[in-house]
């Protein structure tokens, strides 16, 4: 089933409007999560908000936003009038200007959502919009209001639709200064240089997401499913990690030894299928398998433990 729509609203893009729906393109719900339980009793550990002054239990309904002013003044903000700042990405995306994909900072990025039109009209004014950013080799900046808050929205087209990534404000990016400005100037010399690129050549590939596994959620999945089995755990040995003492010795060992003579390149391993392989190694622990793959092989369940 399709996830549903985080914002319904309009794209325009000067008097040409259609009315679009925003989905997140991502999920972390493969992912293994965890809860917290009572170690006495195995019992779920359940949070309360409680006024802190009496503390009561307070029901939802009773809660509002305050703005802290100082200590214990606060400002209350109620939902209506939050509601009643009234702006107008709350209900389009109006395309203010268009940038090249390189002027946009790495570290402004968020996250991205797939944009397609609304329903079955607009889709010819979809197009017109999607087809002039495409031609042109631009990105779309608009401003859309997401989770009460307004974020800027760069659109870029993806196949029949739109991919719509969050952007942050300046003010919410750090400046690198404070983190860089003890990094040593140092001099490097053309050896060194050349050793690196050749490391470089000998990896460089094309990035395709199918071959990466995640190697974490695979140990955890290892482990839980070795601890319903009753297996013992026994704690893996860590690599060892030591100084490097040589820097253009460790160059010219990563290369192939310290005759310079270039190592041998292991044969790729055949591309897995990162997405799908995640969610296969998941349905044993959630008890997901279809039928037939159930009956050729006892599905793995996520371990549970009686309440005392």
């Amino acid at each position: 089933m399709a996830p549903r729509a985080n914002w319904k609203g309009f794209l325009r893009l000067s008097l040409v409007t259609c009315p679009v729906a925003l989905y997140p393109a991502t999920s972390e719900s493969e992912k293994i999560s965890f809860n917290q339980l009572n170690r006495a009793t195995g019992h779920r550990i359940k949070y309360l908000k409680v006024d802190a002054d009496t503390g009561e239990e307070v029901p939802n309904e009773d809660i509002v936003k305050g703005y802290k002013v100082d200590t214990d003044t606060f400002i209350e903000v109620t939902k209506e009038e939050l509601e009643n700042v009234a702006l107008e990405s709350t209900r389009t995306i109006e395309i203010d200007e268009f940038v090249d994909r390189s002027d946009i900072d790495p570290r402004y990025l968020i996250r991205p959502y797939y944009l397609r039109p609304d329903g079955k009209v607009g889709h010819d004014a979809f197009a017109v919009i999607r087809e002039t950013i495409r031609e042109m080799d631009k990105v779309a900046i608009g401003r859309v209001v997401l989770t009460n808050r307004e974020h800027i929205i760069a659109l870029e087209p993806l196949d029949k639709g739109l991919v719509g990534t969050l952007l942050r404000y300046p003010y919410e990016v750090r400046s690198e200064q404070e983190y860089f400005e003890d990094i040593q100037q140092v001099k490097l010399t053309k050896d060194m240089l050349d050793l690196a690129k050749h490391i470089v050549n000998q990896k460089a590939g094309r990035f395709e997401p199918e071959k990466f596994e995640d190697h974490y959620e695979t140990a955890l999945i290892e482990l839980i499913n070795q601890k319903r089995s009753g297996k013992p755990i026994t704690p893996k040995e860590r690599p060892a990690t030591g100084n490097v003492v040589d820097l253009m010795e460790a160059l010219r060992r990563s290369v192939g030894g310290a005759s310079g003579e270039t190592a041998p390149k292991k044969p790729a391993k055949k591309a897995r299928k990162a997405a799908a392989g995640q969610k296969e190694m998941l349905m044993p622990i959630a008890g997901k398998k279809p039928a037939k793959e159930t009956a050729a092989k006892k599905p793995t369940a996520r371990p549970q433990r009686k309440s005392a």
